[in-house]
């Protein structure tokens, strides 16, 4: 038995769901309405027999080995009391249930015994109790109300484990795409941070040169030192915070900000997606963390709409909103397309949330709407 089959099986046993009440409740009181109807001795004996029945397939998914064979036995002490199987229609509904129940609650090939047992009683049955003769052709019409049940239910069994295969890869590959995002947020940070420390470094330098010539230029600059070493320690905190190990990419070259969003805007244009773009005339002053994760906020929800806008079209808004950066985008959906896979936008969540930001994302209409908020202020 696969881990999949336990969690497809075992793992639904805990505890009662609505199916397995209102299914047997259905049988019970369509199987007592036909015997109440039916031209049939000992229609009470008959009623008691299958509402009895009917209690115990309830739990025919917590326990599908004792549930399947104790219901049917129940059944076949009914041609000894009351009506004769053939007589009434609702014995046949018992026996399909049972089948699905050795199909889709029992995994592995275990469920065939359940369908020969029952098989079986129901044999025994006829050639014990029905005086008419019995042959080969009533045994093939009782293995036809057990069998195709029971093959339905290895199908759904079988649909079962592959959809909880593919939920596991689902949260496996949204992981994935996480840490690559962390990843890819630790370089951009460490860029910020080795940027902000050769600047310190040489205003430090200069500062050195004008302490005895112009001792008020070298305490601006000073001051300027310590503003930088603030930021730089507040970068440091978030770099700390998604930092995962210590193979990431070094570099000094400058991270990506608001400025370059017009070219970035431009690339995804010669690429065919028809952007409509809104963006500072004049690129404001940001914090170095907040301007490259502008930048690539921006550059993922550009790169979705290409990938899945229904009508390769997109409206992009970034504005500076008090103290706060704002970064819209929407583009058409037709439910198929528009809103993508949900890996990027985890990408997006993860940076947002370092920065102690909030991302809204959804259906407005016939659109696909995304709304990312960057604090300014650490």
């Amino acid at each position: 038995m696969t881990t999949a089959q336990l969690r497809a099986t075992s793992a639904d046993g805990r505890g009662l769901r609505r199916a397995d009440v209102l299914v047997p409740a259905v049988l019970a009181l369509l199987g007592a309405t036909e015997m109440l109807l039916a031209p049939v001795d000992g229609k009470g004996w008959g009623v008691l027999l299958e509402l009895v029945a009917a209690v115990i397939l309830v739990w025919r998914r917590t326990h599908p080995f004792l549930a399947g064979p104790a219901a049917a036995a129940v059944l076949m002490v009914m041609p000894w009391v009351s009506a004769q199987l053939d007589d009434v229609a609702m014995p046949i509904a018992y026996l399909a249930v049972i089948g699905y129940t050795a199909g889709r609650w029992v995994a592995g090939r275990h469920g065939v015994a359940i369908v020969l047992v029952v098989l079986g009683m129901v044999v025994l049955d006829l050639l014990t109790v029905d005086l008419r003769s019995t042959d080969v052709t009533d045994i093939v019409f009782v293995a036809t109300l057990l069998v195709p049940p029971y093959v339905v239910g290895r199908i759904v069994l079988k649909l079962a484990v592959q959809t909880d295969e593919l939920r596991r890869m689902q949260v496996l590959v949204r992981q994935q795409a996480v840490h690559e995002e962390r990843e890819r947020i630790a370089r951009d940070l460490h860029d910020v941070i080795a940027h902000s420390v050769s600047a310190m470094v040489v205003q430090t330098a200069a500062a050195q040169d004008l302490v005895r010539t112009d001792p008020d230029r070298a305490e601006a600059v000073l001051a300027d030192v310590a503003d930088t070493g603030r930021r730089a320690l507040s970068e440091t905190g978030r770099l700390l915070h998604v930092l995962r190990d210590d193979a990431d990419e070094l570099g000094l070259r400058p991270a990506p900000g608001l400025s370059e969003l017009p070219d970035l805007v431009q690339r995804f244009r010669d690429q065919g997606l028809a952007v409509e773009a809104e963006l500072p005339q004049d690129a404001p002053a940001l914090p170095a963390g907040v301007d490259v994760s502008t930048y690539r906020i921006a550059a993922e929800l550009l790169t979705n709409a290409l990938r899945y806008a229904a009508d390769r079209a997109v409206r992009l808004q970034v504005a500076l909103d008090g103290g706060t950066v704002v970064i819209r985008a929407g583009n058409r959906s037709d439910g198929r397309t528009g809103a993508g896979s949900g890996l990027g936008l985890a990408g997006v969540a993860e940076r947002v949330g370092v920065l102690g930001g909030t991302l809204r994302h959804g259906a407005a209409g016939d659109r696909f709407e995304v709304e990312a908020r960057l604090p300014v202020a650490p």
